[in-house]
């Protein structure tokens, strides 16, 4: 069955798919504290791990990982920022999702130090 909203195929829809994935990214800066430390954070950490004496496989997990914290705190924010759309309203659910994504985060930021702390001992 066919989307109705989805209106464009082929090229014109992988253009705007990139235009609305810019529009994110800067909304993201914008508003998002939590986007700009985490962004400030992966800039550091993928370039000391370039500038540190490190093995290859270390220095690509911890791109990896650092670009997994952006990843997850854009979907943390986007949570955050549905729920506050429909409603402003202290619910349990409301807080029992907000308080998941920040969760995704955190298990994000721990699983980064310990590769960091993994690849700083196996050098």
């Amino acid at each position: 069955m066919e989307q109705p909203l989805k209106g464009k195929t082929g090229l014109r829809r992988i253009l705007n798919a990139t235009r609305y994935s810019f529009e994110g990214l800067g909304a993201a800066w914008r508003h998002e504290a939590a986007f700009r430390q985490v962004s400030v954070l992966a800039l550091v950490g993928i370039a000391l791990a370039w500038w540190l004496p490190l093995p290859l496989w270390g220095r690509g997990l911890l791109m990896l990982a650092h670009l997994l914290t952006l990843v997850i705190e854009l979907f943390n924010s986007a949570i955050e920022a549905a729920v506050d759309h429909t409603s402003l309203e202290r619910h349990p659910l409301a807080k029992r999702a907000k308080d998941l994504g920040s969760a995704a985060q955190f298990v994000g930021l721990v699983n980064l130090a310990l590769l960091w702390a993994l690849v700083w001992c196996s050098r």
